[in-house]
């Protein structure tokens, strides 16, 4: 009976007072932060990667090396909720700027996850032969368009579970996004369960969903991984 009346209380908030619309926000936001902080990273983690592994017999290619070294020690080194405590409550109101709190997770988390990828880029670089690399030069490709065509395609291949992984950190970090005030998972049970009284029933909620999308986003990968698999036998 106790049980029953948890369940009827998280149920009378989440509907009659319009508690699914939070949810529904929370799960939007969870979402976009994770997708397009992912996308971000992967942008500014080839590109990093990229980087760390061109040869460095020039000074450019040591100062940009340098800066990426930074970048990735300053992102890997802090914890995410620290970066943006810093980002929103620090480095924007210095810089006289003011942006929505998701926008903001959103930047954030896309550098963090720039520092993580760059480094999974840099290992599958590293574990594609280095032939493919001077094929591509003998034939007259320049080191980038060798690296962007041929070389970054078959990494991808090689660190295509360790980005699903990395997919799946960003998505149960955005439980830190209320610290700047975004609405997330976290945000809308927490406030079902204020409403209630009760956070039990809300709070296993919440583990459900992010054990669905965790568990979506491996069946994800799973696919993509069959269908990489059944192209090279093809080839």
């Amino acid at each position: 009976m106790k049980i029953q009346k948890m369940i009827d209380k998280f149920l009378e908030v989440l509907i009659d007072y319009k508690g699914y619309v939070k949810v529904l926000e929370g799960l939007e936001n969870t979402i976009k932060i994770a997708v397009i902080g992912l996308i971000i990273g992967v942008v500014i983690g080839t590109l990093i990667a990229t980087v760390r592994v061109i040869p460095k017999y020039k000074v450019l290619p040591r100062i940009l090396n340098g800066i990426c070294s930074f970048y990735v020690g300053f992102f890997r080194g802090t914890p995410m909720v620290v970066q943006l405590l810093v980002f929103y409550y620090v480095v924007l109101p210095l810089l006289g700027l003011k942006f929505p709190s998701v926008t903001v997770a959103i930047a954030v988390f896309g550098l963090n996850s720039g520092a993580y990828i760059s480094e999974i880029m840099r290992g599958g670089i590293q574990s594609v032969d280095y032939g493919q690399m001077e094929g591509g030069r003998s034939v007259g490709l320049s080191f980038g368009t060798t690296m962007m065509r041929i070389v970054i395609p078959q990494a991808v291949k090689n660190i295509l579970p360790s980005m699903g992984n990395e997919f799946i950190a960003l998505i149960k970090e955005t439980s830190v996004v209320s610290f700047i005030g975004a609405t997330d998972l976290y945000v809308a049970f927490n406030y079902i369960g204020s409403n209630s009284y009760e956070f039990m029933v809300p709070y296993l909620t919440m583990a459900i969903i992010y054990i669905v999308l965790v568990c979506l986003i491996t069946l994800l990968i799973k696919i993509m991984e069959r269908s990489l698999n059944k192209s090279d036998r093809r080839s």
